[in-house]
């Protein structure tokens, strides 16, 4: 196996990125989610609420 740098032992911070709580307008499905332009995982929709 080959490293570049060493091999490092890695820790993520599970608070450090929180997804913001949203309701699908069209299919009225509930979910979490990261980024500016969220979309609908059950229905595909960008027409979106935050709950």
């Amino acid at each position: 196996m080959c490293t570049v740098g060493g091999a490092h032992d890695v820790e993520m911070e599970e608070d450090r990125v929180k997804g913001k709580d949203y309701r699908c307008r069209d299919c009225n499905a509930t979910f979490k989610a990261v980024g500016k332009h969220p979309i609908c995982p059950t229905c595909q929709s960008e027409n979106l609420t935050e709950a």
